[in-house]
């Protein structure tokens, strides 16, 4: 090591990394400098994104919502009478139709030779099964429901070999309680559920088919499409017991049973209030 004239080592060596480090931090860009063109640091507004989140959720769950609500809404005016409108059941796939006079009554010892199994329209009973949406366990006498047919109900029969208790039940809920409304089972029918209303009938192959909820919503007192408008669905005391109605008959007909016609039978004319005519 090099020593100065007093024998001590020389300071040139110190002085030399004193300017080596001095050379080094003038080097070093300025404070203001550090960055440059990069800029700061950019923060993620997680507060932002998370109240769109949370909009965006909130509008489609309200769609969600909506949306199904608004096609049901927009089906059933597809299958609610209107002036314009008078028989929604002809948009209806299967729909049969067919004219029957009204009015024509056979007594409760008589049958009818129906053209239609289950029928639904010609002479029927002066009494009318009660229809205040009553689900009857046991078929019931076909000439007591047409009545309630001639007066704004639908009838809802289903083949009992045919429909399982799940299937009762879905049709069920369909009838319970609603108005102007009955079902009951119809041995031997040759589909799974039939539908009638006054001159309307649809048989379908399933409880679950939606044609069933758009007959119902087209033809149950559609004033356009029965004849006794006004008329009443509650039970005749006395008269009809839905605990106990008059059971279905199955037996041959008889010889003097009732032809469609209705030949000898005089029109009840109790049964034809002005109020039959439809109204808007």
């Amino acid at each position: 090591m090099p020593t100065g004239s007093n024998g001590r080592p020389s300071n040139s060596t110190g002085a030399k990394s004193a300017k080596a480090i001095k050379a080094a931090a003038g080097k070093k860009k300025p404070a203001g400098a550090a960055g440059k063109g990069i800029g700061p640091k950019r923060q993620i507004p997680w507060l932002t994104i998370g109240a769109v989140v949370v909009v965006v959720g909130l509008i489609g769950l309200i769609a969600w919502n909506l949306v199904p609500k608004y096609q049901t809404k927009a089906e059933a005016e597809k299958y609610t009478p209107s002036e314009t409108n008078q028989d929604p059941s002809l948009a209806i796939d299967g729909v049969v139709k067919v004219d029957y006079p009204a009015a024509l009554h056979v007594q409760s010892t008589q049958r009818v030779a129906y053209d239609q199994s289950p029928p639904f329209g010609g002479p029927h009973d002066a009494v009318w099964a009660t229809c205040t949406g009553v689900v009857y366990p046991n078929p019931i006498r076909t000439e007591n429901a047409v009545h309630s047919l001639e007066h704004g109900a639908v009838w809802i029969t289903y083949n009992p070999d045919k429909v399982d208790q799940a299937g009762i039940d879905t049709l069920a809920a369909k009838v319970d309680g609603q108005q102007y409304t009955l079902m009951s089972p119809y041995p031997g029918l040759d589909t799974a559920v039939s539908v009638q209303s006054w001159g309307h009938q649809l048989k379908v192959d399933s409880p679950d088919d939606e044609r069933i909820g758009q007959f119902i919503t087209a033809l149950r007192l559609n004033q356009y499409t029965y004849p006794e408008v006004g008329a009443s669905c509650s039970t005749i005391p006395g008269s009809y017991d839905p605990d106990n109605p008059p059971p279905f008959d199955s037996s041959p007909l008889p010889p003097d049973a009732v032809q469609m016609d209705g030949a000898g039978l005089t029109p009840d004319s109790s049964e034809m209030p002005a109020a039959a005519v439809p109204t808007p």
